[in-house]
């Protein structure tokens, strides 16, 4: 399936029905009457998160989103019936945003959620409505309420506990596969990612967490160069951020400056994505070169301040300490945790 994770809505609610005006004639009846009855509601514009759901790919090919109107009202007293609301189902994590203002509608970050985000128009009163000891044959009725409409801008940002940060080609997708079912991939050449994926990571005592994986980040995405930059917010919402350095390529490459080079990334896209807590991780560590050069690394690292955590998917080399490290920050100490 297509992974969609942006759309614009055109969303209408539907229009109130109208009021009737009628008068009943009926044998044996010895005085009429106004017998108008109401019209129905217009139907609500409604979303829903649900889990079953991991694109807006659906909705794309139906830009055009419209509750059912109400029904008018009839003689006898007859009320119009109300329209159908439209229910629009969405996957967990979307944000919907007014494209006129920008302002958020909705955050729709559980399973089942509702929100109601267009009325629709109250029908009007019939003329039996209207009567009275001074009006006893009052010939209006109310016409319905008009309808809400809006344009709207839906955003999927992946609900993760942990998310995945790197250059093209860090391993970020061959960790992702080591720890969980998913299964991104994976080839030696850049931007192997296309779209982010998502993976449960079992963890000890039957505890997991959710593991998020998105194209490679280089020098100018908050720009827009390369494929990362459209997907840094489905970052924004984990918890702890997993910064995957690969130094097998010294010393072609300066992967200190490569490590700040993103972070600096991560601040002129969202402040509040640059402050998330990392974890750094050095990959790669069953190649030689790798080998030779973590020492001098590890000492970098460590003179800022950071410590380091170096793994290897291929052979699963430090892998069992990077996921106690995680669930340490997720849950708490291993006492808390086990």
């Amino acid at each position: 399936m297509k992974f969609i994770d942006e759309v614009t809505l055109y969303a209408t609610s539907g229009h109130g029905g109208a009021g009737c005006v009628a008068f009943r004639h009926e044998k044996f009846i010895e005085f009429g009457g106004p017998s108008g009855g109401d019209g129905g509601k217009g139907g609500d514009v409604i979303f829903e998160a649900t889990s079953g759901l991991s694109t807006l790919l659906e909705l794309r090919h139906r830009p055009h989103q419209k509750a059912e109107n109400g029904h008018n009202g009839m003689g006898k007293n007859r009320h119009g019936a109300g329209g159908k609301d439209l229910l629009i189902k969405v996957p967990v994590g979307t944000v919907v945003k007014d494209v006129e203002t920008d302002d958020i509608l909705a955050d729709l970050t559980e399973n089942g959620q509702i929100v109601i985000l267009l009325k629709g128009g109250r029908g009007g009163q019939g003329n039996a409505r209207f009567a009275s000891a001074t009006n006893k044959a009052p010939k209006f009725a109310q016409p319905g309420e008009e309808n809400e409409e809006r344009k709207l801008r839906l955003e999927l940002k992946l609900m993760a506990d942990v998310g995945l940060l790197g250059l093209p080609n860090a391993g970020k997708s061959s960790l992702i596969s080591k720890v969980s079912a998913a299964r991104p991939k994976i080839a030696d050449y850049p931007f192997t990612t296309m779209v982010p994926s998502l993976g449960v990571v079992p963890y000890k005592n039957y505890r997991s967490f959710v593991m998020a994986d998105i194209p490679g980040i280089i020098e100018g995405a908050n720009e827009g160069a390369g494929l990362g930059h459209r997907f840094l917010k489905h970052l924004e919402r984990s918890g702890i951020l997993l910064h995957l350095v690969d130094i097998s390529w010294m010393p072609e490459r300066d992967p200190r400056a490569e490590y700040e080079s993103i972070n600096n990334e991560l601040a002129l896209f969202s402040p509040e994505l640059a402050a998330k807590k990392q974890i750094v991780v050095i990959t790669k560590t069953d190649l030689p070169q790798t080998r030779a050069e973590l020492p001098a690394i590890q000492a970098w690292f460590e003179g800022e301040g950071v410590t380091v955590f170096p793994i290897s998917s291929a052979t699963g080399e430090g892998i069992d300490q990077l996921l106690d490290e995680i669930a340490g920050r997720l849950w708490g100490p291993p006492e808390e945790v086990w």
